[in-house]
């Protein structure tokens, strides 16, 4: 069957043109009903680029969603002057809030981490710039705490970058900068609420008081909560426009969307755009799910894009990534988004120049990768101490007693199906594994101490399953397609393998199941005393 019938037997199925009967349902009248067959959309033939990672580019005039692979959540753009600069939460991840570059709106690469001093997760930030200087407004929460709302600046957005400044906004998230018909400085907040910030930006100038009262969808939509957040604003024309989610950022696949309002000062009134939502999720066969949280950018040749995240139709655990859709301005000064099927590939944006796109993952750990790669989950004060490199490889001093309590270094991934290799060689009295990590309550792997190999499944190790190992290094590769997991490893530096006895199936490690809106990251980790070896990572996504 080609690939042109295979779209039109789903589109089909997807339309409803099959149904099953089902028999003696309750309140039907002839004592039967049909329902819809529905089906999981097809895998897209993306371009690929380094080590095989899909990327949006075709390379023919169009490109296909995702924009920004893996887990990119919340995203906020800058446009300055020819370039594009997008960054997104970053959670519990340290360094943190990485900025990523674009000249084309299609092709993004990192540039580095803004955010080195730890204060606590963090959610969605706001990038935006005044005057010659760069600002990110950030919400964080230290252990439970309670949430504030911090600011970093930098004269260069490649930094050097501030330390985080607290704003005294307690309690609030998801900030919004505009400057006003006034000349004067406003955060925006989840409310939708607003503050006047100093001219500087680095202080507040008032009292949070609310700005406006979202548009309501009807009550029969099935959606997490209401939950206004994410407000992002512009100026364009006469107007100033408020971008806002409601509907919850998870939960059902249908909850998530976005809504517009406008008014001529950022004092209001606001009028809520007739076209609202301008975008949602309605049905389980689409290929992204969840989507909201949008910004508005101008493209390289004077069109109109937003950016949102989304949820992978099936691919949850890859957490939400960043997608664009192109919008058009209509006579009576709205927009509308105009993407369609985001299936299919879309014409790309006019005008700009294509740069580098994407990072390789594999690492030789020759140099320091850390804040763009890899990244602590959750760590402690101490954690950034444990790591060192020498020997031609990456040491981590043991912590924990198991991943259980270990903070591991992750790596995000882009693609839905991929291998991971490393070789491990842990000290004595250390433990050194390989895993697939969602948080402390979900995680899958193996762990390696002198002697034994361990195995994790859903964060408990199985015990009955450990098994000798003879001393020296172990290779060890992880392979995930699209979420069934299959583990080798190997004593003789890879020339032959041994297939693990147990495979595993990972596609219920994500938020809904276990909160915090993270992804499925490649986990390092080292338990116990003493320390590890990590050498020559590899990745290789599988087309």
């Amino acid at each position: 069957m080609t690939d042109t019938n295979r779209r039109s037997l789903f589109k089909a199925l997807a339309a409803g043109a099959v149904a099953m009967p089902l028999a003696g349902r309750a309140g039907a009248a002839s004592g039967t009903a049909t329902a819809t067959v529905r089906m999981k959309p097809p895998a897209p033939r993306w371009a690929r680029g380094i080590e095989g990672q899909r990327q949006a580019d075709l390379g023919d005039g169009t490109y296909l969603n995702p924009i920004v692979a893996g887990d990119h959540p919340d995203p906020t753009i800058l446009k300055d002057g020819d370039d594009y600069y997008m960054t997104f939460s970053s959670f519990q991840s340290y360094p943190g809030i990485v900025i990523w570059h674009s000249t084309d709106l299609l092709n993004w690469a990192p540039v580095g981490p803004a955010l080195h001093q730890q204060i606590g997760v963090i959610w969605a930030v706001d990038l935006c710039k005044v005057g010659s200087r760069y600002y990110i407004y950030l919400p964080a929460n230290a252990d439970d705490q309670g949430w504030k709302i911090y600011v970093i600046w930098a004269d260069d957005i490649r930094g050097p970058w501030s330390a985080p400044i607290d704003l005294k906004i307690d309690g609030c998230i998801d900030p919004g900068h505009i400057v006003g018909e006034d000349g004067r400085r406003y955060l925006f907040v989840n409310g939708i609420r607003r503050i006047r910030l100093s001219d500087e930006g680095l202080s507040t100038d008032g009292a949070l008081a609310p700005a406006y009262q979202p548009w309501r969808y009807p009550e029969d939509w099935v959606t997490e909560n209401f939950a206004p957040e994410g407000p992002k604003l512009l100026r364009h024309g006469d107007w100033f426009y408020l971008v806002t989610a409601v509907g919850g950022t998870a939960g059902p696949v249908t909850g998530h969307m976005v809504i517009a309002a406008r008014s001529r000062s950022v004092h209001g009134p606001w009028e809520h755009c007739p076209h609202n939502p301008l975008v949602r999720t309605q049905a389980v066969d689409e290929p992204w799910w969840s989507r909201g949280h949008a910004s508005l950018v101008e493209g390289p040749a004077g069109d109109w894009w937003m950016v949102y995240h989304a949820y992978e139709n099936g691919m949850r655990t890859l957490g939400r990534q960043t997608l664009l859709e192109p919008i058009e301005w209509t006579p009576d000064g709205w927009f509308r988004a105009r993407g369609g099927d985001l299936s299919e590939p879309l014409p790309k944006p006019a005008g700009g120049k294509r740069g580098p796109n994407g990072v390789a993952l594999s690492d030789d750990f020759s140099r320091d990768r850390f804040g763009v790669q890899w990244g602590f989950h959750d760590p402690r004060p101490s954690d950034a101490a444990r790591l060192q490199r020498h020997d031609g490889a990456l040491w981590l001093v043991a912590a924990g007693t198991s991943p259980v309590d270990s903070a591991p270094l992750t790596c995000g991934v882009p693609d839905r199906a991929y291998e991971v290799e490393i070789t491990l060689a842990p000290e004595a009295d250390a433990e050194a594994g390989l895993l697939l990590f969602y948080n402390h309550k979900a995680f899958v792997g193996l762990g390696f101490t002198a002697d034994t190999i361990r195995t994790y499944q859903y964060a408990e190790e199985l015990v009955w399953a450990r098994a000798p190992r003879p001393a020296g290094p172990v290779r060890v590769r992880i392979g995930n397609n699209e979420n069934v997991v299959t583990f080798h490893y190997s004593f003789d530096g890879g020339r032959t393998w041994r297939l693990h006895g147990t495979r595993m199936e990972v596609s219920g490690l994500h938020h809904n199941v276990f909160g915090g809106f993270l992804s499925l990251k490649v986990g390092l980790f080292a338990a116990g005393a003493g320390q590890a070896a990590f050498r020559d990572f590899r990745y290789r996504a599988l087309v």
